[in-house]
């Protein structure tokens, strides 16, 4: 599962890289092709609350094998495009591919997984999207590099294949545990997200984009509402947040969603616009971050079998706060970018102690039978920190390259917003409640 899992974190990145290509080759203009990446985001956002449901409706397994396949076939449609509306439609179906299987990871593993040997699974989870989160742009530079833009699609195709053939054979079977659909919910929350996340993604080009913000929110507080009166089987159980550490989990994923999904933007553009290096040289200089991720995040999952996760997660929250700022440091004095491969290790580091324990301190308590539910808010809550923290630090960007007039000095003080609500959530996450459940009997 961990296959369609990491590809899908994957193309939320991959695409940052190609877009002069994209320009360039298919004839469009820039504030056309950033839809090719806003498009997968807002599909790839919006039905992340029904579609855990829907796994805990039909099984998890069979939501995710369907996920895979549409966004396996997605991606070979992203690669024969040769028009930008015909790439947004493929990846309008990709977005909805990665929305239907993501939740089903993490449920599954609730579900399979007892509490005290958890922290195994979790660290795998952790690693994927770590590293996950890290090598899009480095994958995304290779291919464009050396194969062009169609390439960093036509890779997902194979990888896809072995994917849902391995799925298949080895992923169990689970019953569905909800009785039906909340279909009221299903739409509140649908329409809600979709004006929410489209309002935030439209915010400095359109001018009424405020009121698409505002009407998302008040379809969001509708369906809140709705979910506390209603009879069914809700969309998202309230019963979720009576647990003190999901609560505040999810406060934190967002931060990290946030960060993770803007910290790089500043400092890739000041590596390749400001000192000359090319999409694979400026990737190049994340690599130490993937590497110490993926070799660190099994180990440290498998340590709070016995551990309390919580200091692992406040401590990696804080180093990728403090990784930020340093980036932010290099960038605004100018100094030698491979300084980057040194901060790099601290990043990795910081992102192999998170991800993982603050995932177990989200599911150590949770009901199986809410585990799509579960699983669909906290990533739901990622995501939407990954839209408003790519509004915010764009907006920022653009406010300090027309005060400084200097490329390093705008990116550099561009990164520190990012690095504060990195810190942020480090600051919630001192609030987790050490329970029993964190000790083996």
């Amino acid at each position: 599962m961990m296959i369609g899992f990491f590809m899908i974190l994957l193309d939320s990145t991959i695409v940052s890289v190609a877009i002069p290509a994209l320009a360039a080759d298919l004839g469009a203009r820039y504030n056309e092709v950033i839809w090719v990446n806003s498009a997968y985001l807002l599909a790839y956002a919006v039905p992340l609350l029904i579609t855990g449901r829907l796994g805990d409706r039909f099984g998890p397994r069979s939501v995710y094998l369907a996920g895979l396949a549409l966004f396996t076939a997605s991606s070979l449609a992203c690669g024969l495009a040769h028009s930008i509306p015909l790439l947004v439609a493929a990846r309008i179906f990709q977005g909805l591919g990665g929305a239907l299987l993501t939740p089903q990871t993490m449920s599954v593993m609730i579900r399979i997984f007892p509490p005290d040997i958890r922290g195994g699974a979790m660290g795998v989870w952790g690693a994927t999207a770590g590293v996950a989160t890290v090598a899009g742009p480095l994958v995304g530079g290779v291919l464009v590099d050396a194969a062009g833009w169609p390439w960093i699609f036509f890779v997902n195709v194979p990888i896809g294949v072995v994917g849902l053939a391995l799925a298949w054979r080895f992923v169990p079977v689970l019953e569905g545990t909800a009785r039906r659909l909340d279909w009221a919910g299903v739409a509140m929350s649908a329409v809600g997200m979709f004006c929410l996340i489209f309002g935030i993604q439209e915010i400095q080009r359109v001018s009424w984009s405020w009121v698409l913000v505002a009407a998302g929110l008040a379809f969001l507080l509708g369906f809140a509402a709705w979910q506390r009166r209603t009879r069914t089987d809700p969309l998202v159980p309230p019963a979720l947040f009576r647990d003190h550490n999901y609560t505040l989990s999810i406060l934190a994923i967002f931060a990290i969603g946030f960060t993770v999904a803007t910290y790089a933007i500043p400092w890739m553009i000041y590596v390749q616009q400001g000192v000359g290096y090319t999409p694979t040289q400026a990737a190049l200089l994340v690599l130490p971050a993937g590497v110490v991720s993926g070799a660190l995040s099994p180990y440290i999952g498998r340590l709070t079998n016995t551990l309390p996760p919580k200091p692992f997660a406040v401590a990696g929250m804080a180093l990728i706060g403090i990784s930020v700022v340093l980036m932010a440091l290099i960038t605004t004095s100018e100094a030698d970018p491979r300084w980057l491969l040194a901060v790099s290790v601290v990043t990795g580091l910081g992102n192999a102690m998170m991800w993982g324990p603050l995932s177990m301190i989200a599911t150590r308590n949770l009901d199986p039978r809410l585990a799509g539910a579960g699983s669909s808010v906290y990533n739901t809550m990622r995501q939407v920190g990954s839209v408003i923290g790519s509004a915010a630090v764009a907006a920022l960007m653009g406010a300090q390259v027309a005060r400084h007039g200097s490329l390093s000095a705008a990116m550099g003080t561009s990164m520190l917003l990012p690095a504060a609500v990195m810190c942020l959530g480090a600051v919630i996450g001192t609030a987790f409640a050490r329970t029993e459940a964190w000790s083996r009997p």
